[in-house]
């Protein structure tokens, strides 16, 4: 079972697949076309209405069957809610999503960050991906405007009345909150702030921090405008616009290779100043804005019904840093061997090879598996590489922005964890690539 992380994909099997989220939540489903937008209020799946061709709500279950959507349905958009009416989702158990087939093995877990004062979380994502087939995206994307605000912005037809939210075909008035208008389809791109402005606030709080200061970079600054009027012209915050490109892929696309990258989507705030505000106020976004490890930032917005900014903070991507970023996840890994009593793993230079190239292989290809498209496993590549170690072990991981992120992530999932703690290995390699849909790929390659 993969664990997935914001952002990170996986393709789901054929036929129905079944997503549980336990705990005090009230679970949602929201069946779209191409647009982004409902066909009617029947594709609105809640505990009021638990069915709909292809989706059914059991308690806190959805099961989903791509092959039974209806005609024209390319996305189902998967929504968490306190059972208790307008309960901050941050004042209850994080939320966990555990995905599987219609056998019961699992397909994919999903822990998100803990959401704040938010009451709606949009949790993940089944959608169509041509040539590829179906495939479970997680978002963890946070919405202040209740289920009757997201019902809205997704086509359902919610009305005021009497000052009291009503939908008597889809969502519960209990629910509702007081009608803010949907967004316009039409688009005035505003561009990027005077970057000094953006500059001079940015580093005047890194300074107090003691952080270095970051610079404009035009290839940010360029993928930073395409992904503001892309959220602008679907009229919702998003990780991917409506043209399907996400954003790492823009930051790739303009030319800029990165060795981490980080990125605040908001929509709301006026000005830059009023921007920054926002990302100090939140403790994860802050610590993005003052992590030492950021060289460059950029800030874009453009206008759509509502503001919508895209800031984008990266450190490119050299020899030397990647040289550096793979030696520091062998460290972690040998502290974590180190631990369990076992002896350290040397590193490997044809194994680095194998786990570099499929890293890239992922980000160019657009696929996260353990098998390539024309079928290569692990133990190919390494051969393929010039490798004759005999046996052959491999951790990948996808949208993790740092070393210590992501063997943190591989020990706490019980696979991962069983091959770093793997006796028989005595080996290493570690692959590093930025871009494609989930921004950041990594491999461990063992050897024994």
């Amino acid at each position: 079972m993969g664990e997935l992380v914001p952002g990170g994909n996986v393709a789901l099997p054929h036929g129905a697949v079944r997503l549980r989220v336990a705990g005090a939540f009230d679970v949602s489903a929201l069946v779209t076309g191409a647009d982004g937008k409902v066909g009617g209020d029947s594709d609105f799946v809640f505990y009021n209405q638990p069915e709909a061709p292809g989706v059914r709500l059991r308690g806190d279950t959805l099961a989903v069957d791509p092959g039974r959507l209806r005609a024209g349905a390319c996305r189902v958009t998967v929504v968490v809610s306190a059972a208790e009416p307008g309960t901050p989702l941050g004042r209850l158990p994080a939320p966990r999503l555990d995905v599987t087939d219609q056998t019961g093995r699992p397909v994919a877990g999903f822990a998100p960050p803990r959401p704040g004062t938010v009451t709606v979380l949009l949790l993940a994502e089944l959608y169509l991906r041509a040539g590829t087939g179906w495939k479970l995206r997680a978002l963890g994307q946070g919405y202040a405007d209740g289920l009757a605000g997201l019902a809205r912005d997704f086509g359902v037809d919610v009305s005021d009345d009497g000052g009291r939210t009503a939908a008597p075909a889809a969502v519960p008035p209990t629910r509702g909150l007081p009608h803010r208008p949907a967004p316009q389809r039409s688009v005035r791109p505003e561009g990027s702030p005077a970057p000094d402005d953006f500059t001079r606030l940015v580093n005047t709080a890194r300074s107090r921090a003691g952080t270095p200061p970051v610079v404009p970079d035009p290839r940010l600054d360029s993928a930073a405008r395409a992904h503001a009027r892309a959220m602008a012209d679907a009229g919702r915050l998003g990780a991917e616009g409506r043209d399907g490109v996400p954003v790492y892929r823009r930051i790739s696309a303009a030319g800029y290779a990165y060795l981490t990258v980080g990125e605040h989507l908001v929509s709301g705030p006026r000005t830059p100043a009023e921007f920054v505000d926002h990302c100090l106020g939140s403790a994860r976004a802050r610590r993005t804005l003052l992590d030492p490890a950021f060289r460059h930032a950029v800030l874009a917005h453009a206008d759509g019904g509502d503001r919508y900014w895209t800031a984008l903070w990266a450190a490119p991507l050299t020899p030397d840093g990647l040289t550096r970023t793979a030696a520091e996840v062998v460290a972690l890994t040998n502290a974590e061997r180190g631990r369990a009593g076992l002896p350290p793993l040397a590193a490997d230079p044809l194994l680095t090879a194998a786990a570099q190239g499929h890293c890239a292989d992922m980000v160019a290809r657009d696929f996260y598996a353990h098998t390539s498209p024309d079928g290569a496993r692990p133990w190919d590549r390494a051969a393929a590489a010039g490798s004759r170690r005999r046996t052959i072990g491999e951790n990948i991981a996808c949208g993790q922005r740092s070393p210590a992120e992501v063997v943190d992530g591989w020990m706490n999932s019980p696979g991962h964890r069983a091959n770093i703690l793997e006796r028989r290995f005595t080996h290493i390699g570690v692959g590093f690539s930025g871009g494609g849909r989930a921004g950041t790929y990594w491999t461990q390659l063992f050897g024994g």
